[in-house]
């Protein structure tokens, strides 16, 4: 199993994401650039709620915020220091690319999860294929400069998106690799035959009879993402990670063309507000649950 804290020189991809870390923490260069980001206003307000951090800040303290299960780190301070560097993550200087590298080892237990789930459901990709595909995914959901300014819990939106974006790539992938254009005009028609249709039909049906937002009934059928995605909330109803209401409040938003947020209150007899809350406190226990 991986594990995070114990780096290795060879193996998998997460294993080698790790010791690449560890070259990260190392490094003199590095580290001064990452204590330069509570100097230079970066990392504003953050630095004062830990005080061992007014000094000098290492690669190292910046993964033990992230973690929430640190008996020292609030989920505030948590949440704080993520939002930070997804904002910096999401700039065009040099160090954009290492405040993401922090995100992204942050994340690996997530990543890790994403990556179990997919190799069992999509067969016939390797482990280190689908990690390869997942940490592609989180890299670039980290740096596009809109997760930080979504309500909720940032590392739960960063998952979530990261999820979506990793369904629909490896949805999207048609055929077997290597074909020629010989045999390219022999390839099947990629529109979905009988039984993706059957089983969207069925997904759709499960969907609209728990209440959830199924999306535009005209292409839900040709979207695997959102059929995944469909699916991924109704397992985890059966599974009790999430309640009815969580899966409608999360569907109801995350859907393409989604219910807004005051029409969903609204029909759940509650304030915005207390929607909003309902479906962050539903993001996490998904992404808890992963």
């Amino acid at each position: 199993m991986h594990d995070v804290s114990h780096p290795a020189a060879g193996g998998g991809f997460f294993d080698r994401l790790d010791a690449d870390w560890a070259a990260v923490c190392a490094d003199p260069a590095l580290r001064q650039a990452v204590a330069d980001w509570v100097t230079d206003g970066h990392l504003d307000g953050i630095a004062a709620v830990t005080d061992s951090w007014s000094g000098s800040l290492t690669p190292k303290q910046l993964l033990a915020a992230l973690r929430p299960t640190a008996n020292d780190v609030t989920d505030a301070l948590t949440d704080a220091v993520m939002r930070a560097l997804l904002q910096r993550a999401a700039g065009r200087d040099r160090s954009a690319a290492l405040a993401a590298r922090v995100i992204v080892q942050a994340m690996l237990p997530a990543a890790c999860r994403i990556t179990r789930g997919q190799v069992r459901v999509t067969g016939g990709r390797t482990r280190d294929a689908v990690g390869h595909v997942t940490v592609a995914a989180l890299y670039e959901v980290a740096c596009s400069g809109r997760i930080h300014l979504r309500p909720g819990r940032p590392a739960a939106n960063l998952t979530l998106d990261t999820l979506r974006q990793v369904l629909a790539e490896l949805g999207a992938e048609q055929g077997p690799a290597g074909e020629d254009l010989a045999t390219a005009e022999h390839l099947a028609d990629p529109a979905p035959g009988p039984y993706e249709i059957a089983r969207a039909r069925t997904v759709r049906a499960a969907a609209a009879e728990a209440g959830l937002h199924v999306g535009p009934a005209g292409d839900a059928e040709g979207t695997p993402a959102r059929l995944e995605l469909l699916e991924l909330f109704l397992v985890a109803v059966r599974d009790g990670a999430l309640s009815t209401a969580d899966a409608q409040a999360l569907a109801w938003h995350h859907i393409s063309g989604g219910i807004p947020d005051a029409e969903a209150a609204s029909r759940a007899g509650t304030t915005v507000g207390a929607w909003q809350r309902r479906r962050s406190r539903a993001l996490a226990r998904l992404t808890a649950s992963l």
